[in-house]
């Protein structure tokens, strides 16, 4: 894909969504530290409805570890996987208090040290608390991309991640990375993306695909 496409790609999406920004609700790194491990497998809208409370309740590390893992499970159990997500935060918090004087380290290699803390936290953290360039990329990154062929179908997620990153220009990876989430999320559905109305549809592999596949069935009706 040459230079013009993907910029073409890029003008497309913001100005479908120039307002995309993180929708995990939190007021500091901790917090959004916290928030994404939590995210994982489970969607924002659910994250955001545990974590109201849940951040009134604790403010600090040293909250979390004052109680015992089985309150804390309590206290997140509407999340998906939580008894290995409150083990995660309990041991995060543990090696934050002891390692890094309870505040969430602004770098990349230290953050993905941490219990729960994957790549792709680690690149949401550092872009959208401490303002570093990256791109994080989830599920709906990844299926945008390979479907708009800014990377390959067999692609890993670090081989989409370094192909986006070479072809997005760095100072545009932060906001990017949102409007592609809000893009996947609102427009390009895994089960039912709006081809139809998509102004990207000319350059979409798989867009084309379905509506081929549409207008044949049409027809035969």
């Amino acid at each position: 894909m040459n230079a013009a496409a993907v910029r073409h790609i890029l003008d497309t999406i913001a100005a479908m969504f120039p307002d995309a920004h993180c929708e995990l609700n939190h007021s500091n790194a901790f917090e959004l530290t916290i928030a994404v491990l939590l995210s994982a497998q489970c969607t924002d809208a659910t994250v955001n409805k545990v974590t109201v409370d849940l951040f009134k309740k604790y403010k600090t590390p040293e909250d979390y570890i004052s109680v015992p893992l089985e309150e804390l499970e309590q206290d997140i159990r509407r999340i998906g996987l939580f008894r290995s997500k409150a083990k995660h935060i309990h041991n995060l918090c543990q090696i934050l208090i002891h390692q890094y004087d309870g505040e969430v380290p602004n770098e990349h290699s230290e953050l993905v040290k941490l219990p729960g803390v994957g790549r792709k936290t680690a690149n949401v953290v550092v872009s959208n608390a401490f303002g570093v360039p990256a791109i994080a990329v989830d599920t709906h990154v990844e299926r945008v991309s390979k479907r708009l062929g800014l990377a390959g179908w067999i692609d890993s997620v670090l081989e989409v991640e370094k192909k986006l990153m070479k072809r997005i220009p760095q100072e545009e990876w932060t906001q990017t990375h949102h409007r592609l989430i809000f893009f996947g999320r609102y427009h390009c559905k895994a089960q039912n993306p709006n081809c139809e109305v998509c102004p990207l549809l000319d350059v979409c592999r798989e867009g084309k695909k379905r509506m081929k596949r549409s207008q044949v069935s049409k027809d035969r009706s």
